[in-house]
């Protein structure tokens, strides 16, 4: 008779999510560091260089307060900035990368890319889309959340 040991693994929480999180933005931020730029500065220059059309400021203010939750004003700072170290330009009313803007992101992804395989790899495919469907879940029902604390 054969027996095999059952082991149960730790229901995920909030905190292990903040855990998780909080680990991987550092190795980011290191990365980062090298170039002189920060998490919130990177964030709104993928959104510009991912965008479809050139944004707005208000554009692309909205689209990193949906995805950060971070104030406006310190938003508009940050669109201030990328555009003193010339990541960002002007072009009308809009904001559109600079080629060294979209450089910066190239080489700070080429630069993670090794970091992010040796995190993630070794993860099922399974444990993968079961850990996607929760996050999308826990992410939508703290938007909603969030909404009903800020009407």
């Amino acid at each position: 008779m054969t027996t095999t040991e059952t082991t149960t693994a730790p229901l995920a929480n909030a905190r292990d999510l903040a855990l998780a999180h909080y680990a991987a933005r550092g190795v980011l931020e290191h990365v980062l560091a090298r170039h002189g730029i920060t998490f919130q500065q990177q964030v709104t220059l993928r959104a510009a260089v991912t965008a479809d059309a050139p944004q707005t400021p208000d554009g692309l203010v909205l689209q990193v307060q949906g995805s950060l939750k971070a104030d406006p004003a310190d938003i508009r700072t940050t669109l201030d900035e990328l555009l003193a170290k010339q990541l960002l330009v002007a072009d009308g009313a809009h904001l559109r990368p600079t080629e060294a803007g979209r450089g910066l992101l190239a080489t700070a992804s080429a630069e993670t890319a090794p970091i992010s395989a040796r995190i993630w790899g070794g993860i099922s495919a399974g444990d993968l889309a079961a850990a996607g469907r929760v996050l999308t879940l826990v992410a939508e029902r703290a938007n909603t959340e969030l909404a009903t604390l800020t009407v």
